[in-house]
């Protein structure tokens, strides 16, 4: 008789039932009692139905009775062995399915091969009448135990760990047998008839030797699952609470001396766990990319997608401790269930076969593997999704190592082959004395757990985010920039365009596997071979984006054809300004993006080029275009294994200027015509604008710059010669100098008077040579008559606007000065443009100084706390004349002809006080026709016009700013022009001549 047959668990053996007795040959007695008084009840008075239901339950009966009395097995019985056999084919199966999906063919046929060993043992195990033996356990434990010894002497090491036996391609993995070895003889020694101390005393060092071997290789998850699962046998023996509850204190006091015996590796899997982190750096890169293995596979599976072996090689132990992940990635999260299912049937089935088994050890056993199928169940579900730490626990018969599939079939075996014993000798072997505990408990936990891990893995599939970033860790892209936009004046004649020059950029890993390839590079470059094969193969193999150089666009053309591996043509960033210092300070120019700007642009190559100034920064959206990209697929350590996919820039958009390069031309011959003579370090301005919408029809200012010096590429030593240069070439005058206006501000305080009338325009006011207020004397020009406003503005009357401003007051005169734009910035569609200065008696002592009675005085005349840019006097110029304050625009349309989109600007705001300007306007006229400006008279168009001069510290060798500012044809205003020269304190002016010259060209026939 067995020791498992005649004793132990320390409980009151029951009675075995009787052939023929009450229990009805089986355990079922109170259902069936049921079952017979129902039928009693309900077939007398059903008449013949209820007989014949009662017949067929004897019936039912007496076929039962047959089968056991000839040994057969129950119906269900057998099905659900057949289930737990159909399970572990499914997980063979999909192992060697996942194995073939990942790109290792010769890896899924071994799958096969060991899984195909596996089932013929697990069938020949279940088919032995007794296969669960003390004898059986013995030498399992004794052999595990032998090789676990060997390994520490003959192991081979991988990894620093020392786990395996043999050599080649045949390996064995003895901690892989321990698993069955355990349970085994826990269960033989559990099951015997001897007192509670002593089995569970043997029972401690037995388990804890395979343990100490397995941890000592190391292998610390294998040793916790042979841990857990000797802890799991112990409590459904039904050891008594007073032994094990001291050897539990012990474990949680010693546990977290534990910490200290793992290793580096372990210990980052357990912090990454905690910390969540998912740094490629560690093991969290583990969890990340089992998350994003399920979300690329989706349901069904993405291994048709022709870059799913790529993406395989992503995923680490895709073979082993992440092989769900991996599957489901292959085939989807479908064939993940079905492991996850596959994997809980087998748990069942061996729970439930721990009802059946004839001896205690058998009973143990089955529930013994139940715990630990289930562990492993759920941490290697857990570890895939990353709700546990990846604690190097396989997925049970599903992973690819030999060892462990074939030991957990014959353990299967064991487990169907002892169920199938008791079964079958149920009325006359003798019973096991109690069933397990908590086993069943234990499964249903297992499943609920499982359940919810499957709850969370659900939103895992076909997640977008993980989808993208999924594609985002496999490609390498290389920005395609757009080809940059025209730049054209408003009747379409060229101002800016991109050279046309290419730049050619290569992914060496793709040439290097094919050097012919280089060669014809080389040919096509017009470089020597040694060259570029030098240059390619001195670059890390992880660079996508070589730079080969700057070649003519034909030559880029005939590259881009050749179609070679890993090269890539896009457009070079040099740009074209073929109205060179004409344009210089307008245009602006282009050059490479700084990492402020590409952080803030998100789709701004780094290497690409980016407006600057001018009107390329103020338009570098339009201009810029949309780039495009071409990828490449890499590898896990950032080769380049293939090109990917290609997204074609989109050029940018021609931009229409409101610029007449016709009148920019002349305008600037005038203005630097009008610095003839002057001090070195004299600045010169012009603006021509169109006073009814603000388009600016030309812009000079100088000294100028040609925007060609800065490349690329960037020619600094003449770059540095010119900005170092006098004058400030490099700034544009007409919008970023604030001086002095002079007397053309005298507009201003004319319209202030008219806004707060304060001496009536048509009153003569004696003026004469000078204006004594206070104790200062102020000077005029020249002696000049009592005069009124119109006489005032013509012959620019310095006496008279003194006392204007004296009756205005300092806060009514910038209370108008304010309206017409004086001290703010125009708005001009151009970056740094100056707002000027006006300041006021607040702001004046805000900054320390004193608002003096003089002060009023001067800014009468437009001297004092008072500058302005040219372009803020030709508005209020323009503004004076039309009753309208425009914003000055220099951008007309985005294209040209008849597909163009006109670009919007802001529209003209309407003055207030426009109807009461008429005699401001008359004096600008009276200026031309019998005033100081008689020089504009014989220019073939009426035109109004106010004259100012300045002094000016800032003007080299002490000379003063010479203003002129006009508008054509009087009344009906097409064209404002306004000059500004900086020249010495003698002669007369020459701005007139720059504003005549102007006028005669354009003023008739405006824009």
């Amino acid at each position: 008789m067995l020791s498992g047959e005649s004793g132990g668990w320390d409980d009151v053996p029951r009675r075995r039932p009787e052939p023929g007795g009450e229990w009805d040959g089986g355990r079922r007695r109170p259902l069936a009692r049921l079952r017979r008084r129902t039928a009693r009840r309900f077939g007398a008075r059903g008449g013949l139905g209820g007989a014949a239901r009662e017949d067929r339950a004897a019936r039912r009966r007496s076929r039962a009775r047959a089968r056991e009395e000839r040994g057969a097995e129950p119906r269900r019985a057998a099905l659900a062995d057949a289930a737990a056999i159909l399970a572990a084919v499914v997980l063979v199966g999909l192992g060697a399915a996942n194995l073939l999906a990942a790109g290792e063919p010769d890896a899924a046929v071994t799958k096969l091969v060991t899984g195909g060993v596996g089932l013929v043992l697990l069938l020949l195990v279940s088919a032995r009448r007794r296969p669960v033996t003390p004898a059986l356990a013995w030498s399992v434990y004794g052999l595990t135990v032998l090789l676990l010894l060997a390994v520490l002497v003959a192991g081979l090491e991988v990894n620093g760990a020392r786990r395996w036996l043999g050599g080649g391609t045949l390996t064995l993995q003895p901690s892989e047998l321990a698993k069955l070895a355990v349970p085994l003889v826990l269960a033989a020694v559990l099951a015997t008839g001897r007192p509670s101390w002593r089995r569970f005393a043997l029972a401690l060092p037995l388990a804890g030797v395979p343990i100490v071997l397995v941890a000592d290789q190391p292998d610390l998850s294998t040793a916790t699952l042979l841990t857990l699962t000797a802890a799991a046998v112990v409590v459904v023996a039904r050891v008594p609470a007073r032994y094990l509850l001291p050897v539990l204190a012990a474990a949680a006091v010693a546990a977290p001396l534990t910490l200290g015996l793992l290793h580096d590796y372990q210990l980052a899997r357990l912090g990454t766990f905690l910390t969540g982190s998912q740094s490629a750096e560690g093991p969290g890169w583990a969890v990340r990319q089992a998350r994003l293995a399920i979300a690329r596979g989706g349901w069904f599976g993405d291994r048709t997608d022709p870059v799913h072996t790529l993406a395989a090689g992503y995923l680490p132990e895709r073979e082993t401790d992440l092989a769900l992940a991996s599957l489901a990635s292959g085939w989807g999260a479908a064939a993940a269930a079905l492991a996850v299912v596959a994997g809980l049937v087998i748990v069942w089935r061996c729970v439930l076969g721990a009802r059946s088994p004839r001896s205690a050890i058998g009973r143990l056993l089955c529930a013994g593997f139940a715990v630990l199928l289930g562990v492993e169940l759920v941490v290697s579900t857990g570890g895939n999704l990353g709700l546990l730490p990846v604690a190097g626990v396989p997925f049970p018969i599903l992973s690819a190592g030999g060892t462990a599939t074939v030991v957990h079939l014959a353990a299967l075996g064991l487990v169907l082959g002892g169920r199938r014993d008791g079964a079958r000798r149920a009325l006359w072997a003798p019973a096991a004395r109690t069933r397990p505990r908590l086993a069943r408990t234990a499964v249903v936990a297992v499943t609920v757990v499982l359940a919810v891990f499957a709850g969370y893995g659900v939103g895992l599939v076909r997640d977008p985010v993980a989808l993208a970033a999924g594609v985002d860790q496999m490609t390498r892209c290389v920005v395609v920039p757009a080809p940059r936009g025209a730049i054209v004046d408003r009747h379409g004649a060229l101002l800016a365009a991109d050279a046309g020059d290419r730049d050619v950029r290569l992914a060496p890993a793709l040439l290097r596997a094919d050097p012919g390839a280089v060669d014809r590079l080389a040919g096509l470059l017009g470089k020597p071979p040694a060259a570029v094969h030098a240059l390619v193969d001195r670059a890390p193999a992880t660079t996508v984006d070589l730079d080969a150089g700057v070649v003519p666009g034909p030559t880029g053309d005939t590259v881009t054809r050749a179609a070679l591996p890993g090269v890539v043509v896009v457009p070079a960033p040099r740009r074209s300004y073929p109205t060179g210092p004409v344009l210089g300070p307008v245009l602006g120019w282009v050059g490479a993006a700084t990492p402020v700007e590409t952080a803030r642009q998100a789709d701004l190559d780094p290497r690409g080029t980016t407006g600057r100034s001018g009107i390329e920064q103020s338009y570098d959206a339009v201009l810029r275009g949309v780039p495009g990209e071409q990828c490449y697929w890499v590898d896990p350590a950032g080769r380049p294994v293939a090109p990917g996919a290609r997204r074609d820039p989109v050029p940018g958009a021609t931009l229409a200027l409101t610029i007449d390069l016709g009148m920019q031309r002349r305008l600037v011959a005038d203005v630097a015509a009008s610095l003839g003579g002057s001090p070195r370090g004299a600045v010169g301005a012009g603006v021509a604008m169109d006073p009814r919408d603000g388009s600016v029809l030309a812009l000079a200012s100088w000294p100028s710059h040609d925007n060609g010096l800065y490349g690329p590429p960037l020619d600094a030593a003449a770059l540095e010669q010119v900005s170092s240069g006098p004058g400030d070439p490099m700034i544009n005058h007409a919008i970023a100098s604030a001086v002095p206006p002079g007397s053309t501000y005298k507009l201003v305080n004319a319209a202030a008077d008219m806004v707060h009338p304060v001496v009536p325009p048509d009153l003569v006011v004696p003026t004469g040579g000078s204006f004594t207020y206070g104790d200062h004397t102020f000077g005029n020009w020249r002696v000049l008559p009592p005069q009124d406003l119109v006489d005032a503005i013509a012959w620019s009357n310095d006496v008279y606007f003194y006392k204007l401003a004296v009756a205005l007051g300092p806060e009514n005169m910038i209370d108008t000065a304010h309206a017409l734009g004086v001290g703010s910035a125009t708005g001009i569609d151009l970056p740094g443009e100056s707002a000027g200065y006006l300041g006021t008696p607040a702001s004046v002592a805000a900054d320390g100084g004193t608002w003096y009675p003089g002060t009023t005085v001067i800014l009468g005349i437009g001297q004092g706390a008072i500058q302005v840019t040219p372009l803020q006097d030709a508005r209020w110029t323009a503004a004076v004349q039309t009753g309208a304050l425009v914003t000055p625009h220099l951008g007309m349309a985005v294209g040209t002809g008849p597909g163009a989109t006109a670009l919007p600007h802001p529209t003209p705001a309407p003055l207030p006080f426009a109807d009461r300007l008429g005699p401001v306007r008359d004096g600008m006229r009276t200026m031309v026709t019998s005033g100081t400006g008689t020089a504009l008279a014989g220019v073939g168009v009426p035109v109004a016009a106010k004259s100012g001069t300045a002094e000016d510290p800032s003007v080299p060798g002490g000379g003063v700013d010479d203003w002129m500012t006009a508008a054509a044809p009087a009344g009906a205003p097409r064209l404002v022009v306004t000059a500004l020269a900086q020249r010495p304190d003698v002669g007369g002016s020459r701005t007139v001549d720059v504003v005549a010259d102007m006028m005669r060209t354009y003023g008739g026939a405006g824009p």
